[in-house]
């Protein structure tokens, strides 16, 4: 056995979440959202700027309107998943719908993929493109007040290795990716070529801080069963520690369709965050 009792193919096929869902079931859904992200796009709200050199290093936001919620003075910001190595920040435009209507500006993060960048760079990009995207907000709104940073599978892992930096108000992992050892023993290797230093020094699991900004952790009902182990132990590590972090199974999702409720105005999710960004939500 390779892995808590699993041998080399049941591993690789529980960390598969195209083949879980369906391809063409997902290929569908991707489209759908690619057309809802193209509309948002259109709106006039759309900047994109530039944290590095890299072909990739590029953020999408949206800034909000002035007459709703936040009214522009808070941001959420997301990071796609794709395992570390594949997808991008155009498929995920629809997300901004949600956050728009709260009064949210959205920020919407893409990184250079493995394996032209190693997980550790990955990582520093995404710390250099928080800074830069403080950096920008600041200077377009001068009275931002908050950050909440969001990602969901690989994002999610991004999200959590990330939450500690400086301007980043709280967090949401959806669906993420905490203990890198069975990445690493699994077919997502090939890209990823992580060594058993990589799994200790970038699994969150294995370094709960003392202090935290408060972390949701979300995932769905219907993922497979390692991705949602993945999410309850990172719970209760971080529980453990007395660190905020609720905890949110939401039922009838599976590893892609639960985005919706962070896309939908009156989403699980959203409405999560905005709790938190408004400073009312309990530790659970």
């Amino acid at each position: 056995m390779l892995y808590r009792g699993m041998d080399q193919a049941a591993l690789d096929a529980a960390y598969d979440n195209p083949r879980a869902v369906g391809l063409s079931t997902l290929q569908a859904m991707m489209a759908d959202w690619i057309a809802r992200g193209q509309t948002i796009a259109s709106s006039g709200r759309l900047t994109e700027i530039r944290y590095g050199e890299g072909e990739r290093n590029r953020i999408d936001v949206f800034e909000a309107p002035r007459d709703a919620g936040f009214q522009g003075r808070a941001t959420l910001a997301f990071i796609h998943g794709g395992y570390w190595r594949s997808q991008d920040k155009e498929t995920y435009r629809f997300l901004a719908k949600g956050a728009l209507a709260r009064g949210l500006n959205f920020a919407n993060i893409e990184y250079t993929l493995a394996p032209q960048k190693t997980l550790g760079g990955i990582v520093l990009e995404i710390r250099d493109a928080i800074a830069c995207l403080n950096r920008h907000l600041v200077q377009i709104i001068p009275d931002h007040a908050a950050l909440h940073i969001s990602g969901h599978s690989a994002g999610g892992h991004l999200v959590a290795m990330n939450l500690d930096e400086k301007g980043v108000g709280s967090g949401t992992s959806i669906s993420g990716i905490f203990d890198l050892e069975p990445i690493r023993l699994s077919y997502l290797d090939e890209a990823l070529r992580l060594t058993p230093e990589d799994v200790v020094r970038y699994s969150p699991q294995r370094h709960i801080p003392a202090s935290s900004p408060p972390l949701i952790i979300a995932y769905g009902e219907e993922e497979l069963p390692e991705l949602r182990r993945q999410s309850e132990d990172f719970h209760a590590a971080r529980k453990a520690n007395t660190l905020v972090s609720p905890l949110m199974p939401l039922s009838g999702h599976n590893h892609f369709s639960i985005l919706e409720e962070l896309a939908n105005p009156d989403g699980l999710i959203l409405k999560e965050i905005v709790t938190h960004m408004a400073g009312r939500s309990p530790a659970r």
